[in-house]
């Protein structure tokens, strides 16, 4: 377990996405073991050991859809009488029906970078949002030049100016353009040129309609443009310049919570076979157990079920 931890502290440090996965129940003759840990990456490889070749495939395969969704779960593997009345939105139940008769679940906790918050501009409102930001244990940094350079400058090269180009915005990532007039069309498409999953816009509606227009006019896509929430933030009415940023930090918190974004992990896509025998998922690069049976390969958890099927294919095939 030892070697586990020092990998989840690595990848953590490192701000590489994985899954943390625990058993935390089994009956024997499960080989898994209570408090047995390992690691999933997003390439689908595996550090650690769970339990036997049954069960692994599995274990990945629902790993690697919390990568995707960034939530956790708990995945029973067994027969579902075991598990009493532990169920709900969280719970993945998966029959197991393999010579081992065992049973366990494992719980799978996805671990993501904290999300990145840019704010650009010079005023109350971008300096509380970024300290909020921080509060949150999302990395934040305010950019801001005095928009010296910005009018004459293309595209690429305000990106430049505004350090956007290096900060590698993603797609579960906050931008915030709260420049209070003085360099708001600039920032906005430099903004927009990042995957950034929100863009927001500190602004009065009737200016962020007309800066919309002006950027149309300048060649920035429809589809670009729908990405841009403006006003940023929920309508909390009229408030100070300092209390907008609660507006903006709002509306973000809710949109990551609801779902909005992805969470910018791309996962392998394994290609999988289902053992005809006991129904579990089987990776086919690694499989080690197959049958070859009128022209169709047939991929195993275990040699027992290969051995059954290949005593009696008929009773499987259809």
């Amino acid at each position: 377990m030892g070697d586990t931890l020092r990998l989840v502290a690595d990848l953590a440090a490192e701000r590489t996405p994985f899954v943390l996965a625990t058993v935390v129940w089994r009956r024997g003759p499960s080989s898994g073991r209570e408090g047995a840990k390992a690691v999933v990456l997003a390439d689908g490889s595996l550090h650690g050991w769970l339990g036997g070749a049954c069960a692994e495939p599995t274990v990945i395969k629902e790993a690697l859809r919390a990568l995707l969704d960034g939530r956790p779960r708990l995945l029973q593997l067994g027969a579902p009488q075991e598990f009493g009345n532990r169920q709900g939105e969280s719970v993945v139940s998966v029959p197991m029906a393999c010579e081992s008769e065992g049973a366990m679940e494992v719980y799978l906790e996805p671990e993501l970078p904290s999300p990145q918050l840019v704010v650009i501009g010079r005023s109350p409102a971008a300096t509380t949002l970024v300290k909020m930001g921080e509060a949150l244990g999302w990395r934040s940094t305010l950019v801001d030049d005095g928009a010296k350079d910005h009018d004459h400058g293309d595209l690429e090269s305000v990106r430049r100016i505004l350090n956007l180009s290096e900060l590698d915005v993603g797609e579960r990532d906050f931008v915030v353009v709260a420049t209070q007039g003085h360099y708001d069309e600039k920032s906005l498409e430099a903004a927009l040129a990042t995957s950034a999953g929100y863009v927001g816009l500190v602004t009065s509606r009737k200016r962020a309609a007309s800066i919309v227009e002006f950027l149309r006019g300048s060649g920035v896509s429809d589809e670009a443009l729908a990405r841009v929430h403006a006003p940023a933030g929920l309508d909390l009415g009229s408030l100070p310049n300092q209390q907008i940023a609660v507006a903006v930090l709002a509306e973000m918190v809710a949109l990551q919570a609801t779902g909005g974004l992805t969470t910018g992990v791309t996962v392998a896509q394994p290609e999988e076979a289902i053992d005809p025998v006991c129904e579990m998922v089987v990776n086919v690069e690694t499989a080690r157990w197959t049958f070859d049976h009128d022209g169709t390969t047939y991929y195993f958890c275990a040699p027992g079920c290969r051995k059954a099927f290949e005593n009696d294919p008929a009773s499987f095939v259809g």
